[in-house]
């Protein structure tokens, strides 16, 4: 029995350390979000000025076709690879509608 609760407790604590990596993690990946829509802030801010498009078709699947193949290399599903890049895109595009019609992106860092 004190094999069990001790086995228990080494679980516990492999787990709370393991979930710990993932909140990093996740705190990671937000600051990269933040970061790239930064970034894409300016595209769209440039593309408003220059007359072009918000969506750019060619350049979303050429992101894509790179992002399938580096989650092949990291041995990530490239499926949700390709998932999780459409929902940003599909985010950064929205972005770029609201800045081509003089709007700010509602997700403004200065809104609140």
């Amino acid at each position: 029995m004190d094999e069990q609760v001790t086995d228990d407790a080494a679980v516990r604590q492999r787990l709370g350390e393991l979930r710990g990596s993932i909140d990093n993690l996740d705190a990671a990946l937000v600051h990269l979000l933040a970061e790239r829509f930064k970034v894409t802030r300016q595209v769209g801010q440039l593309k408003a000025r220059g007359g072009l498009p918000p969506a750019d078709p060619a350049r979303e699947q050429q992101q894509i076709e790179r992002l399938r193949a580096l989650a092949v290399d990291a041995q990530l599903d490239p499926e949700f690879a390709e998932k999780f890049l459409t929902f940003i895109v599909t985010e950064v595009v929205r972005h770029h509608e609201q800045i081509a019609r003089g709007e700010q992106p509602t997700d403004d860092e200065d809104r609140g």
